[in-house]
């Protein structure tokens, strides 16, 4: 390896890239030696040590659960449920319910994320250890590093079934973590969120493509959601709710551009003329479809007056057989100007979650103003009953027409509410009990005897 005197910011990210995820193809070196991660050089400035989050963001946006891309959850668990069909020839493993210990797929969701929880770890670290920068970046950074942390956990946990909290870098110790059960992960990640919660400021970033605190606080509250912590989860989502940087958005057409008020987080993508990876993915414009589609059940699940039906959901039709795709983004090419980023966390969850909390513990004329609320702007009528099972069920549906192809809400739903098997079962003809979670990467299980397989694989 050749050595340079100097660095740039540029060359810093990219070698971030290198030691943190092994995603990136070129890096600027620097004088350092080539195994030594150069934290006290990227810590010693607020450019660089923002650069680590960044590469961090762009790894989320580029590749693994969050990714709007085929490999990404909207899509992977719109096709393990019952939200998405598969059009290709080749074997769709998710689609098929057909996954297995040693599949690709498996490993590398499991790889990218524990990538992205050594990355988070090494900014907390790097920010702790470094003695130049300001209190100010130093907090906002920890806050990041620990939302990142509890979000790439969170996604493990309900995908895996309990899964290893890592919280250093220290490759000893990480080779010999063992698996906690799930409602201790949820524990951590909440205990996580709440630091983070206190050090990230109100408004990071104008486009609001760093988390803040409103963020954090959306993360604790679906947290809370998935645990059953029902007063926390509408405690936060409250929180929320009241967060004067986010308003309700009435134009479904304008929910999903990039300068909606609704968003409380979201990915700016690679190139200022690009739009979101969501949008090349799902939207065709004539048949059979190239990849992925709507089913007819996901589309017969919309009431007939569902402003949402026409909005966010387009026919197309070969002038025999029509078929429906998702439209809440409607770019799907290089614009001039990007229009829409990829939303991560926004507002009407918020408002679904609460409405959920509060239906639970008794509140239903909170409850059903809360779920009144996403309904009117759908062009729906309230719902009226006071039966607390029919007003969870009626909440639970909202959530199905209102959050489809974001990110597995479906799937997340059925599985925390134990109603995976009846869902599914006459929907998905390779469905089977044991796919309410995914199987633990062999690799793992060979490398560390602390790793246990999850039943049925």
């Amino acid at each position: 390896m050749k050595h340079k005197k100097k660095y740039d910011a540029q060359g810093l990210l990219a070698l971030l890239c290198l030691f943190f995820l092994a995603s990136c193809s070129e890096f600027v070196e620097v004088d350092l030696p080539p195994s030594q991660l150069p934290s006290q050089v990227i810590f010693e400035e607020p450019a660089t040590a923002r650069a680590a989050m960044a590469a961090i963001y762009a790894n989320m946006r580029d590749g693994g659960f969050l990714t709007g891309s085929l490999n990404g959850l909207s899509c992977t668990l719109g096709l393990y449920t019952d939200e998405l069909d598969f059009y290709p020839h080749d074997i769709n493993y998710f689609y098929a319910n057909s996954l297995f210990a040693a599949q690709p797929a498996i490993k590398d969701y499991w790889n990218r994320g524990y990538s992205l929880i050594y990355a988070s770890n090494a900014v907390l670290e790097g920010v702790h250890n470094s003695v130049t920068l300001s209190v100010e970046v130093k907090e906002q950074l920890q806050g990041e590093a620990l939302f990142a942390r509890a979000l790439v956990h969170l996604y493990l946990n309900q995908l895996y079934g309990g899964v290893p909290y890592v919280t250093s870098t220290d490759y000893r110790s990480n080779s010999n973590v063992s698996r906690l059960q799930p409602q201790e992960v949820l524990e951590k990640i909440r205990v996580d969120l709440i630091a983070a919660s206190a050090l990230l400021p109100e408004v990071p970033s104008a486009e609001k493509v760093l988390p803040g605190k409103g963020a954090a606080n959306a993360l604790l509250a679906r947290t809370c959601l998935y645990a059953g912590w029902w007063d926390q989860a509408e405690q936060y989502a409250t929180a929320v709710i009241d967060n004067p940087q986010y308003q309700w958005v009435d134009d479904l057409q304008s929910v999903f551009l990039m300068n909606s008020t609704a968003t409380i987080w979201q990915f700016m993508p690679a190139d200022a003329s690009f739009n979101t990876l969501e949008g090349s993915l799902f939207i065709f414009e004539t048949g059979p479809p190239p990849s992925v589609a709507l089913t007819q059940t996901l589309y017969d699940a919309f009431e007939a007056s569902d402003l949402r039906k026409t909005n966010w959901i387009k026919e197309i039709t070969d002038g025999t057989t029509l078929w429906h795709h998702a439209f809440k983004y409607k770019q799907r090419t290089v614009t001039g100007v990007s229009v829409e980023y990829s939303i991560l966390l926004r507002l009407s969850e918020q408002y679904l979650i609460r409405a959920e909390a509060r239906a639970r513990t008794g509140n239903s004329d909170g409850a059903k103003k809360d779920l009144n609320k996403v309904r009117n702007t759908a062009g729906l009528p309230d719902i009226t009953t006071n039966d607390a099972t029919q007003l969870v069920g009626a909440i639970l549906q909202e959530r199905r027409v209102e959050l489809f192809s974001e990110l597995g809400h479906r799937f997340f739903d059925l599985q925390r509410t134990g109603t995976l098997d009846s869902a599914l079962e006459g929907a998905k003809s390779g469905w089977d009990s044991v796919d309410r979670l995914w199987p633990v990467p062999a690799d793992e299980i060979v490398i560390n005897p602390n790793i246990n397989q999850n039943p049925g694989y």
